[in-house]
């Protein structure tokens, strides 16, 4: 397994991106960062980024929809520059599981034109009184992971899971 910023690591398994990560947290408040509207806002996203959520139905079939925003001028070109998503959440079985759809979206939640639909599978596992996250990515095509990682994904959730790491930090 590759490792990234030395505590994200990651593999390609044919088109499934697996990122995992250690969190000091126990599995229950690491569940809850994902799955309780407000807290999921304050720390989705690359760091410099601030997230909206417009829409959170945490059940099956309920959806997701929301807006990343780049407030860092440091990070030049994508400041203010917005990053809609939607998601659609298949499973939930708390505090252990949550499987959902994500896609690239517009203002109005319909999905950007050739731009990836992924389904992602998040497990929660407890070890010791930590956390181990697993991320598994599934792509339609290895060709659609390959473009996905050349744009940066492994860095920007390297990004997203430090953002999570403080607030679970903020949280105990």
């Amino acid at each position: 397994m590759a490792e990234n910023n030395r505590l994200l690591q990651h593999r390609v398994e044919g088109r499934n991106l697996i990122l995992e990560r250690m969190f000091d947290a126990p599995r229950e408040q690491v569940f809850l960062a994902y799955s309780d509207s407000n807290q999921l806002a304050s720390w989705w996203g690359p760091q410099g980024w601030e997230t909206e959520n417009q829409k959170f139905e945490f059940k099956p079939d309920g959806v997701w929809q929301y807006c990343m925003r780049c407030t860092d001028k440091n990070q030049g070109d994508f400041y203010g520059q917005e990053s809609r998503g939607k998601g659609v959440f298949q499973e939930i079985k708390a505090p252990e599981k949550i499987v959902y759809t994500d896609a690239f979206a517009d203002e109005h939640g319909n999905p950007v034109e050739g731009m990836p639909e992924t389904v992602i599978t998040m497990e929660f596992v407890e070890q010791d009184g930590r956390t181990k996250l697993i991320s598994n990515t599934q792509f339609t095509s290895e060709k659609e992971l390959k473009s996905i990682l050349d744009m940066g994904v492994v860095e920007g959730v390297s990004s997203q899971f430090e953002c999570l790491d403080e607030h679970l930090k903020k949280e105990k």
